[in-house]
């Protein structure tokens, strides 16, 4: 007799109960079909027809057993996971044997259970996988007896794929691949898959980009339309374009950037008005030749950002664009969107207007430049045809320094944390990680660029328009009341009015902290209490700039909600003048239609583009690494968990993990309260403490360092290792500019 699923499905539907395996082993007629029934059960747990429970029992979907919620699984590189509910609520650990056939990203169906650990936390199973994340993986090929696999780039996978000698195509062992997954696991059997792209071997600095690119899926090549469709815009700015624009093509704009900036979406220009000063900021006007619904807008969109490696940047729209037309190039005739601001004395904006521009920018300056005029006070720095620049760029300094005062006053926050940079030799490899460099001249655009972002969401939001918003939500209050219990004894104070905490409550610990021991670990832990910013429909405020009212507005090349805004301004000013017609409003309620959706869309973006990011300058940290194993640090503890520290090292921005196992100097419990661990002898391993290690093991595939404790190097009052500027280590710089973090620009 022969077995089919229908039958299996219709007793579990009688029964009205989970079956063991034994008893449809029974029903079904014993031994003789064990084989088979094992099969069809393994294919309807696959497909999501059943459901396996703890005990070896079967059930319906759905069925009266217990809470089931779907979401997104997040898989640990150590096995584990947890699953993030749809409708929202506290995060399911999963344990890793109960992940079953799941893999990192996929949809899941989960039944919550009792936790072992107690705390309200939920702990579950996955009971089917709803939808799979990926069908292509990137990794390295591996030859062994038993055939071909391959060996994921993402070891969040934890698995291998097997590769039969047909589905190879032509690669060899140790290859880097892309494969399309042919077979998803079930019962234990590991997935199937085919080569589909070879990209070269893991060494070749080329072939580490592009397997970046390949395993966050990064749209990365322009289509030959598309690249027409850019061809097609004209190079120069003609006298029908300046139609219904102010020209500001005769007054003194400059844009700041980078040294290796080639895209320049922000110009500047001051003078002083009364007691206060005038600001014009504008906006390369990419909405004039991005149009809704054009395959350069469509494919703008799928990016929703420009992604930017140490070596390069893959752009949200063609070069063509980003580098030509829309860039404010100097002694060029370029369009712009205008932000025109008057400030007074103590930075209060007393009005505001908007409006289409042409402008014609007088210099590229660069960061290094201005920081030589109003920091170092070099008369000389600029040359001779821009040296009538100067006195405009000491009174932006005067401005800046007035805007950060305000903002620090209504409690604005500003880690100011050091950020790395990776110097990349001729030859494609890492020649050193220093710290990049923020200097005031870094502050005065980021200053007017968020006094413009401001300024612009206020007077959209003032005439009740849909609006696409920057927010930054409060921190979890139960995290931060567990953190204010941490640090009282420290001597720290936290403040909260009620239950709510106000920007200014972490703006003054984070001064109170200032130049004394604990002030790293105050800092870090202050970071992993923030939720990270992201784009809405609705104002729900930005809380790191302590902002009621804000958006993106000053970098439409390479940010698409920025490019949305602009959009949505030209409506708002139209409507302000009631201009807006039937033509406007239909326009403004197809994007306002849209809008929710646009926001989840590119913030989902910008977190890809931050974690490839991330990815790929954590790739070249471990590399710069590995010729330093059995060297030892100065460094600091930057996290504490159950299993170990992670520590950053003092003079490079590496972060590695002492493991738990390797202290050997006394027997330590994991105090999570404490953000420590403490020692049965007395000794404490705490977030913040200047530590020594020694490298002793580099693992590129895992992406991990790992570190011995030397010892406790110094008291924490001590300043730590200075790390080395550009200008002390003058190579190749990183190119493109910095990716923002909060609070900036």
């Amino acid at each position: 007799m022969r077995l089919h699923k229908k039958e299996i499905l219709h007793l579990l539907t009688e029964e009205h109960e989970p079956l063991h395996f034994a008893a449809l082993l029974r029903a079904f007629g014993g031994r003789a079909i064990k084989n088979e029934l094992k099969r069809l059960l393994d294919d309807l747990l696959a497909t999501g027809e059943l459901v396996r429970l703890r005990g070896n029992r079967y059930s319906l979907p759905g069925a009266d057993t217990g809470s089931t919620v779907h979401g997104s699984i997040s898989v640990h590189r150590d096995g584990y996971g947890f699953v993030a509910p749809e409708g929202g609520g506290e995060d399911i650990f999963i344990p890793a044997k109960a992940i079953g056939g799941a893999l990192h990203g996929d949809r899941v169906s989960v039944r919550a259970e009792t936790s072992r650990f107690g705390r309200g936390k939920q702990e579950g199973r996955v009971v089917a996988v709803l939808e799979r994340a990926n069908s292509r993986v990137v990794g390295r090929l591996e030859e062994s007896r038993r055939g071909a696999i391959l060996v994921p780039e993402d070891i969040r996978l934890g698995t291998f794929f097997t590769i039969p000698a047909k589905g190879k195509g032509g690669a060899v062992d140790g290859q880097q691949v892309v494969v399309e997954v042919t077979a998803w696991p079930v019962g234990g059997r590991p997935p199937e898959a085919k080569v589909t792209e070879i990209l070269g071997w893991p060494d070749d600095p080329e072939v580490e980009v592009q397997t970046v690119i390949r395993r966050f899926d990064l749209p990365h090549r322009f289509t030959a339309e598309i690249l027409a469709e850019a061809e097609a815009i004209p190079a120069q700015v003609s006298r029908d374009d300046l139609k219904d624009r102010v020209d500001l093509r005769k007054r003194p704009t400059v844009t700041i950037d980078g040294e290796t900036a080639k895209d320049f979406d922000d110009a500047v220009s001051l003078q002083p008005e009364g007691d206060g000063w005038r600001l014009w900021v504008s906006i390369a006007d990419v909405s004039n030749y991005v149009k809704p619904g054009s395959q350069l807008d469509q494919e703008a969109y799928l990016r929703g950002t420009s992604v930017y490696f140490p070596d390069r940047c893959i752009p949200m729209l063609p070069e063509r664009l980003s580098n030509g037309i829309c860039s404010l190039n100097p002694h060029c005739d370029r369009l712009t969107m205008t932000a025109e601001m008057l400030f007074d004395r103590d930075g209060r904006m007393l009005e505001s207007r908007f409006y289409p521009s042409v402008i014609n920018s007088a210099a590229r300056l660069t960061y290094t430049l201005v920081k030589q005029v109003i920091v170092d006070g070099d008369a000389q720095a600029l040359g001779g045809d821009e040296r009538h620049l100067t006195p405009m760029l000491q009174q932006m300094k005067e401005l800046a320094l007035v805007l950060m005062a305000m903002r620090k006053r209504r409690g604005s926050i500003d880690f100011d944390l050091p950020e790395p940079e990776i110097i990349i030799g001729l030859t494609g490899q890492t020649e050193a990680i220093i710290k990049s460099e923020r200097t005031l001249a870094h502050q005065v655009i980021e200053e007017f660029m968020l006094a413009a972002n401001e300024a612009v969401a206020q007077v959209v939001t003032t005439q009740g328009l849909p609006f696409i918003y920057r927010v930054h939500e409060p921190p979890d209050p139960l995290k931060l009341a567990e953190f204010r219990d941490f640090i009282l004894p420290l001597g720290f104070t936290l403040t909260f009015e009620g239950e709510k905490i106000t920007p200014s409550a972490l703006q003054q610990l984070i001064a109170q902290a200032a130049g004394k021991p604990e002030e790293r670990l105050i800092n870090y832990g202050l970071l992993r209490c923030m939720k990270q910013a992201r784009y809405a429909a609705l104002n729900l405020g930005h809380f790191g700039l302590a902002s009621g009212c804000y958006t993106h507005f000053t970098s439409p090349i390479r940010r698409y909600p920025d490019l949305i805004v602009h959009r949505l301004l030209k409506l708002a000013l139209a409507h302000q003048e009631d201009t807006l017609g039937k033509q406007g409003q239909k326009e403004l309620d197809r994007i306002g239609a849209t809008l929710a959706e646009a926001a989840e869309h590119t913030s989902n973006r910008e977190r890809v583009a931050m974690e490839a990011e991330r990815d790929i300058v954590e790739l070249k940290k471990l590399q710069f690494m590995q010729g330093r194993i059995g060297q030892e640090f100065d460094g600091y503890l930057t996290g504490v968990t159950g299993f170990g520290c992670f520590v950053e090292l003092g003079e490079v921005f590496v972060e590695g993990l002492i493991h738990l196992s390797t202290l050997v100097d006394d027997q330590y419990r994991f105090e999570e309260r404490e953000h420590a661990l403490v020692g049965r002898r007395g000794k404490v391993l705490q977030i913040g403490d200047p530590v020594r290690v020694r490298v002793v093991a580099v693992n590129p595939q895992a992406r991990r360092i790992e570190f011995a404790l030397v010892g406790h190097t110094q008291a924490r009052h001590d300043a730590p290792t200075p790390r080395p500027t550009q200008e002390e280590y003058p190579k190749v710089p990183i190119k493109g500019k910095r990716p923002t973090v909060i609070g900036r620009r």
